[in-house]
């Protein structure tokens, strides 16, 4: 099922009605569900590599967290701020100031900044660590067929 942006996040705490979580694609959703928003939010940053690598060290230290507190959807939302990580690097890897289009629409010539690749890689190597967690999957699985 696809990500339901239909639902009150403002007022909604999915730690409480997990059951109203649903995966999505990608990173849907990610600065929505609460209260993991506010939890992980403040530590995911990538402007530098040394800053990347506590980010993605924090997050995975949360993911793991949720992990032991038997929290699916907290999982996956650290799960989700480590691929953004990944992909908001690579953004402005490839366009300074991270904005792909010109105001015509047209798109920008790639000016590659290394330390912003550099910075994609770390949150790279822990996003595929996830993709790649048995458990996670599992959970990711049945908490898909629990809910939809």
């Amino acid at each position: 099922m696809p990500f339901d942006y239909n639902l009150d996040y403002d007022n909604l705490d999915l730690r409480k009605h997990p059951e109203l979580y649903r995966v999505g694609k990608g990173e849907q959703g990610v600065l929505l569900v609460e209260p993991y928003k506010s939890e992980i939010l403040p530590f995911w940053r990538f402007k530098t590599p040394p800053i990347a690598q506590e980010s993605a060290e924090k997050i995975m230290e949360l993911f793991e967290n949720y992990r032991k507190h038997d929290d699916f959807v907290g999982m996956d939302m650290a799960r989700k701020f480590i691929q953004m990580g990944y992909t908001r690097a690579r953004r402005y890897t490839n366009y300074k100031g991270g904005r792909k289009y010109n105001e015509d629409g047209t798109i920008k010539e790639r000016q590659i900044d290394p330390e912003k690749a550099k910075s994609a890689d770390i949150f790279k190597v822990y996003w595929d660590k996830i993709r790649k967690d048995e458990d996670y999957l599992k959970r990711k699985k049945a908490h898909q067929q629990t809910y939809g």
